[in-house]
């Protein structure tokens, strides 16, 4: 519930045509994802309050079944990296959220076979008031976050981040990086086929053999853990050229709109016609960043006058710096000191040092 615009990321990748090919659902994530977690806290209400014992009992296991599927089908085909169920909070293997779901499932096997001895311990009208005050507060927390930002930030571009230091690697660290394989899917005679790593292809020299490589079948496996930097696939590239390293460093405001086509356009010409004429009175660095094209950042940069520069780059990592699409990040020599929503972001009244302080 902290963080619903994450989940409809993750619910997203999950409806999309190479997991469960349910793409009608896509454009309905973003309400699913906060109708399912209100749904979920009023389930967790009801069922310690010990009321509502069918229905209760009833959409537990319901839920339970379905989510234990999607992270075993998930897990099994590797589909999808890590689960959601716990935002960026607690991020969890797809084995490992599917040994959650077992065990919850267990649970609430046990809830369902000694139903009987679950019965309410308030008053009806006590019940009714705590169930419509959990509503109350799960509804306005969800409206409060969509139209500002989380609460508690978890992600790895939270406020406070050293995102120079957030992109060094293993080696640049002295630590041990992970290690990963790389698989070949070989086809020989008969239709047989199997899969083999690059190690095991080496040294029974299968290339001497009756086999060949189905380039549609090669990928690669992690087979050992080890530091990865929490920024990664980040690079700020303006017009083919990198230039990330003057853009992570020193004060720097960044426009983020992940998607001009899904964005609220209107707050994204707003906020870059301010960010232009509050750049060239204070004298300090912006940046927009977008995975749109080309064309569309022509046309915003000519409707707004726009005097800062766009990088295009990946979706799904503007997708974790800012939950706002358009949204706004502080940094102050290097270090990420704030987002802003664009219900919060005005940059046409305050001095620069009300964004960048002492």
């Amino acid at each position: 519930m902290n963080d619903p615009v994450g989940f409809s990321f993750k619910l997203d990748e999950y409806f999309g045509e190479d997991v469960l090919n349910l793409t009608f659902l896509q454009p309905l994530a973003l309400y699913l994802a906060v109708l399912i977690v209100i749904y979920e806290v009023i389930l967790g209400v009801t069922l310690l309050l010990g009321v509502w014992k069918k229905i209760t009992l009833t959409s537990l296991a319901g839920m339970m079944a379905f989510f234990t599927f999607l992270t075993f089908y998930s897990a099994y085909y590797e589909k999808v990296t890590d689960c959601g169920c716990f935002g960026d909070a607690i991020p969890l293997e797809p084995w490992e959220s599917f040994g959650k779901d077992v065990i919850l499932s267990i649970l609430i096997a046990i809830l369902i076979w000694g139903r009987n001895s679950i019965e309410p311990f308030l008053s009806i009208r006590i019940n009714r008031v705590i169930i419509a005050l959990g509503l109350i507060a799960s509804v306005s927390f969800s409206y409060f976050v969509l139209n500002h930002l989380p609460v508690w930030d978890f992600r790895a571009y939270k406020p406070g981040t050293d995102v120079s230091e957030a992109m060094m690697s293993a080696e640049e660290l002295g630590l041990d990086p992970p290690v990963y394989e790389t698989y070949y899917t070989m086809k020989g005679g008969d239709d047989e086929s199997f899969e083999i790593s690059g190690t095991d292809y080496i040294k029974e020299k299968l290339w001497e053999k009756d086999f060949t490589i189905d380039p549609d079948g090669t990928f690669s496996k992690k087979i050992s853990d080890g530091y990865e930097p929490p920024i990664h696939d980040f690079t700020i590239n303006i017009n083919g050229t990198d230039q990330t390293q003057e853009y992570v460093s020193g004060d720097v405001i960044w426009l983020v709109a992940y998607d001009f086509n899904k964005a609220n356009y209107s707050e994204l010409m707003r906020l870059t016609k301010e960010l232009s004429n509050y750049s060239q009175k204070f004298d300090f660095k912006v940046v927009g960043m977008t995975s749109s094209s080309d064309e569309d950042i022509s046309k915003l940069m000519n409707e707004t006058s726009c005097s800062f520069p766009w990088a295009v780059m990946d979706g799904t990592a503007l997708k974790t710096i800012n939950r706002s699409n358009p949204g706004v990040t502080i940094l102050k020599n290097g270090v990420i000191i704030n987002h802003f929503h664009f219900n919060d972001a005005v940059f046409n009244s305050k001095g620069a040092e009300s964004y960048f302080p002492e």
